[in-house]
């Protein structure tokens, strides 16, 4: 029998950031509260002799893939887009202490989630497929990616 189940986890984040080029404030650095959204489809287990019976995935293995590849390197992180002149922003940052992340994109809540993603699923287990991730900018403002507007 198919019961396909999605199963979502919540994760905070500190991260800042700065948009080169952008008309507004967000040209500056600055920093957000992140709540990030993941959600993973599948089956339940339905080994009876699996520790993990009844599960799509246990919770703390979905927490530890997030953890590793988002929430350590990019919490208390500001990301800057070293293809523009942040890159000695970026550089200067770092040899003061800071923790920065370099990215190949403008570092927008759009593209971040994006980048997300794809880090993600390629950690899932054959057997779940990313269903879709919300990344929470502020109380007010967030962008979504769903698998299956990115087939």
């Amino acid at each position: 029998m198919i019961n396909k189940i999605r199963i979502t986890k919540e994760f905070s984040l500190e991260t800042g950031h700065a948009l080169y080029g952008h008309d507004g404030l967000c040209k500056n650095v600055h920093g957000h509260s992140y709540k990030l959204y993941v959600t993973v489809i599948g089956d339940p287990i339905e080994n009876k002799s699996d520790v993990k019976l009844g599960m799509v995935i246990d919770f703390g293995d979905l927490k530890k893939i997030v953890k590793e590849e988002i929430i350590i390197p990019f919490d208390h992180a500001t990301v800057l887009n070293c293809n523009s002149p942040h890159k000695e922003l970026a550089n200067d940052m770092e040899e003061k202490g800071n923790k920065i992340i370099r990215v190949n994109y403008q570092p927008t809540c759009e593209m971040l989630v994006i980048d997300f993603a794809k880090k993600i699923k390629k950690r899932l287990p054959q057997n779940l497929k990313l269903y879709s991730l919300k990344l929470r900018e502020t109380a007010t403002a967030f962008a979504e990616w769903y698998a299956e507007d990115n087939n």
